[in-house]
């Protein structure tokens, strides 16, 4: 059986950072709890924060699962988990830089050229252009796992289109309404700041053609997709104007905003829809999401899109097992966070590893998200391992494998009163010109007993994440 660090907890005795929450959790009635807790989800259910569920029938749409116990690192674990994503994020723009460039680090033989150039997410379309500041990659979502008291791994990369932060900032402003008592009594950095520093990243990176402050907009699919809260929530933060294809139009070297005053020149599209969307006469021909010509201004520098088109080559599972060596190549420093050991099944003798031990390897598709597509090999049964073994063997290059990895758990507030549940962590970092986070970001939990699948697609919830202040 797995031993689980529990991140509250050395031995019998309660960690620092999690002192007075003890206290707090000894103190507060079951009654109280519960009301709170209802009192939670009738907040959450008021605000109108969703998620969706699709396949299962009925509305997709559900209430994301939200636990009152917050998740606590302290200064020291906290200085490391910045330093080391932001180690990443330099990587992996680096990384894009290179590979829609010379190719510099392929030529070295540190990369397989098929990997990157025979990538579904590889955009032949942009090769050449150079975004403002060198900038691929705008918002990095860095999934974590914890092991151990000073052990973090990162699981993957999402350098597209992280969803997630509404979850970060709405988590902390439900708890700060709901126990005030505790940010009075405990010294905790802030979030609140995201929106303020994700429109300066965004207007840092304006095109070389804009000239006065940059007007920035959010590219939503619309109100059917799965993150349109967030698209609209972000927005209204960030004073910008949520829009969608259609509201935009190309016109010689720009692209122009439909409002009720006339056409309103647009500088900035931070894109929450998929590269194959963008531009109908670019990429996919039948896509109504996108902006016919878009990407003809975006290559001759007269709009900027973030997350650069491409940039998703640099989150594949496959080339997420080469980020230390980018760090390593482009940076010439050690990795400060390390990656999950991986097995990747084009390799002959890792497939012939990972088909003899299926049953103790967690098996994920390449461009699989979600928590779909992959095979938690303890937690299957024996139909569902062959069943996936079926789907490995038509296809090995589809698949990477990684250990059951022994995440860490927090306490977590379930039917009986407390209990551990695992967990990960999603910071958000922002790339301008400068790098920086925001001391926190989206704590995922496993709500049940057992599971260490924390997506809410699968089953899990959300919790407030605190950075504690010197």
């Amino acid at each position: 059986m797995m031993d689980y660090y529990n991140e509250m907890y050395s031995g019998d005795k309660v960690r620092e950072p999690y002192a007075r929450l003890s206290e707090w959790v000894e103190t507060m009635p079951a009654d109280f709890r519960q009301m709170k807790q209802a009192e939670a989800e009738e907040l959450f259910r008021r605000i109108g924060i969703t998620f969706a569920v699709y396949g299962e029938g009925g509305d997709p749409d559900r209430l994301i699962p939200f636990d009152m116990m917050p998740r606590v690192f302290d200064q020291t674990e906290w200085r490391k988990l910045e330093r080391g994503i932001k180690q990443r994020a330099r990587a992996l723009n680096a990384f894009l830089r290179d590979v829609y460039g010379r190719g510099e680090i392929i030529r070295a033989g540190r990369i397989p050229a098929r990997l990157v150039y025979q990538n579904e997410a590889y955009e032949k379309a942009v090769v050449g252009v150079v975004p403002p500041r060198g900038v691929y990659s705008h918002i990095i979502g860095i999934d974590l796992v914890r092991t151990g008291k000073d052990e973090f791994f990162v699981l993957e990369d999402n350098c597209r289109t992280p969803s997630g932060v509404s979850y970060m900032l709405e988590n902390r402003e439900i708890m700060m309404r709901m126990f005030p008592q505790l940010f009075r009594q405990n010294r905790i950095e802030p979030v609140d700041q995201y929106p303020e520093l994700l429109r300066r990243t965004l207007e840092s990176v304006a095109p070389p053609k804009c000239k006065d402050r940059p007007t920035c907009v959010i590219l939503t699919p619309g109100h059917f997709n799965s993150a349109y809260y967030e698209h609209s929530f972000l927005a209204n933060l960030m004073g910008v104007e949520l829009v969608e294809g259609q509201d935009l139009f190309v016109d010689g070297e720009f692209v122009y905003m439909r409002t009720t005053q006339g056409p309103k020149r647009v500088d900035v599209i931070y894109r929450r829809i998929d590269d194959p969307f963008l531009d109908p006469l670019c990429f996919r021909t039948d896509s109504m999401l996108g902006v016919p010509g878009l990407m003809d201004v975006y290559r001759s520098g007269g709009v900027s899109i973030c997350s650069a088109p491409g940039a998703g080559v640099a989150d594949d599972k496959a080339i997420y097992t080469f980020v230390p060596e980018m760090i390593r190549f482009y940076l010439g420093e050690k990795p400060i966070l390390n990656n999950v050991q991986t097995w990747t099944l084009w390799k002959d003798d890792d497939y012939k590893h990972v088909m003899a031990n299926l049953p103790d390897l967690v098996v994920k598709e390449v461009h699989g998200s979600g928590g779909y597509g992959m095979l938690v090999g303890p937690k299957s049964t024996k139909e569902e391992i062959e069943t996936f073994r079926k789907k490995v063997e038509a296809n090995p290059s589809n698949y990477i494998a990684q250990p059951t990895l022994a995440l860490s758990t927090t306490p977590t507030f379930v039917e009986e009163g407390i209990a551990p549940r695992h967990v990960d962590l999603r910071p958000y970092c922002l790339c301008g010109d400068r790098i920086e986070l925001v001391p926190g970001g989206l704590t995922r939990v496993a709500l049940k007993e057992g599971s260490l699948v924390v997506n809410s697609s699968q089953g899990g919830g959300v919790k407030d994440t605190w950075v504690l202040s010197e």
